[in-house]
């Protein structure tokens, strides 16, 4: 017997009131929840699947719909799996819309909450706005090898380091956006493998890409000049150098790190580059600076506040070179060939100065302890040096072998 089809009239649809479900044949209901919640629903095989409201999808509209529902399940499909699957079909597209500057933008709200320093968030913002314009635009799914390489090429052999550290951003980034399923396929900014076959070694382009640094020998003249600037940038950028630190460091200092009885400074681990605790020895030039900017600034708990308060930027060490061409990080490596060249410490002993990691195993087990007396007797000579190079040209810090 022929299933009677078209029962209802758009006149009892639109007075329908009573909650229910009122049949309209060849599995299309109106189901009435309330006076103004009606919707249509097909069922079929004790499954059911929405055709949308009363209200926005007349009667002839919805025995449409199931006409095509019908004629589905007559070619042996599914109408409900048919639904999931389009539906699938286009968040996977919008997805796939999504572009790489979103992507970024993204990875970055849900990892900032496990950066130590709250400058990480600001160069992940500035690494992805000031070097990735080619590729911010593009839906991630096509950003490509080439794409990758467009970004890095122009960097790679001029700030090596920073173009590396940006490659490694732009791998966790498409590393994410395929977890949420925003790409497929391989990522193209992985090294291993990938782009060491088409970009050299950072190590090898060193050489010619490092941070402009001032010779070692006209480091007292600068200090000299830089000492009748009596700014608190200026006193920063005089403490950063006689301290072989990084500029982030000496920016983020605060009163408590210091012990001025025993001239040493506490730098805490969450601040510093490798992760751990370095103790730095102070000279007589850098514990003056420290206990003139602890007299000077009570009201704040940063030895180089700002005028508000607030810590110092790089730009404000930057300007304090007073325009010698040269950067603030490059006073390290100027500390770096003074000791290798004026000095007959050990390598290890230096390279600990500059909290660097030791790669070498012999050195490394020099890690059982930080060497602490020999590094202050480096830094004092270093301090003496860069405020007096006539009695501090030459450094043996040896003791003289007996004949």
């Amino acid at each position: 017997m022929t299933r009677h089809i078209g029962k209802l009239t758009a006149l009892q649809v639109t007075r329908a009131k009573r909650p229910g479900m009122y049949n309209d044949g060849g599995g299309l209901n109106l189901q009435v929840t309330s006076a103004t919640a009606k919707s249509w629903i097909f069922r079929y095989g004790g499954r059911y699947l929405g055709l949308g409201s009363a209200f926005s999808t007349s009667l002839q509209e919805a025995r449409d719909s199931a006409y095509e529902l019908r004629k589905l399940l007559r070619e042996g499909g599914d109408p409900l799996e048919v639904k999931r699957t389009k539906q699938a079909q286009t968040r996977l597209e919008a997805a796939k819309a999504i572009t790489f500057k979103q992507c970024a933008t993204a990875y970055i709200e849900a990892h900032r909450a496990a950066w130590r320093d709250a400058r990480h968030l600001q160069q992940w913002q500035n690494t992805i706005a000031q070097h990735c314009g080619l590729i911010n635009d593009l839906p991630v799914q096509q950003v490509d090898t080439e794409g990758v390489l467009a970004v890095l090429q122009p960097i790679w052999a001029t700030i090596p380091e920073s173009a590396s550290r940006i490659r490694g951003r732009i791998e966790a980034i498409l590393d994410w956006a395929k977890v949420r399923g925003y790409r497929t396929g391989e990522n193209p900014a992985r090294w291993r493998g990938h782009l060491d076959k088409l970009l050299p070694r950072t190590s090898k382009v060193r050489i010619v890409a490092h941070h402009a640094a001032l010779p070692f020998s006209e480091v007292p003249a600068f200090m000299a000049k830089l000492r009748q600037r009596q700014s608190v940038a200026a006193l920063a950028l005089q403490f950063c150098i006689l301290t072989a630190g990084r500029s982030g460091e000496i920016l983020g200092a605060k009163k408590e790190e210091f012990d001025l009885g025993k001239a040493e400074w506490l730098v805490p681990g969450e601040r510093m580059k490798g992760g751990r605790l370095h103790r730095v020895p102070l000279s007589a030039p850098a514990l003056q600076i420290i206990k003139a900017m602890m007299a000077e600034n009570t009201g704040s708990e940063l030895v180089f506040p700002d005028k508000s308060g607030e810590p110092l930027l790089s730009k404000d060490l930057h300007k304090a070179l007073m325009g010698v061409e040269v950067t603030v990080h490059g006073f390290r490596s100027t500390f770096k060939d003074w000791a290798s060249e004026c000095t007959s410490v050990a390598n290890e002993v230096s390279e600990m100065a500059l909290a660097h990691k030791i790669e070498s195993g012999v050195e490394a087990a020099y890690r059982r302890g930080d060497l602490f007396q020999r590094r202050r007797d480096l830094m004092d000579a270093w301090g003496r040096y860069c405020t007096n190079a006539v009695d501090a040209a030459v450094v043996p810090l040896r003791p003289a072998k007996q004949a």
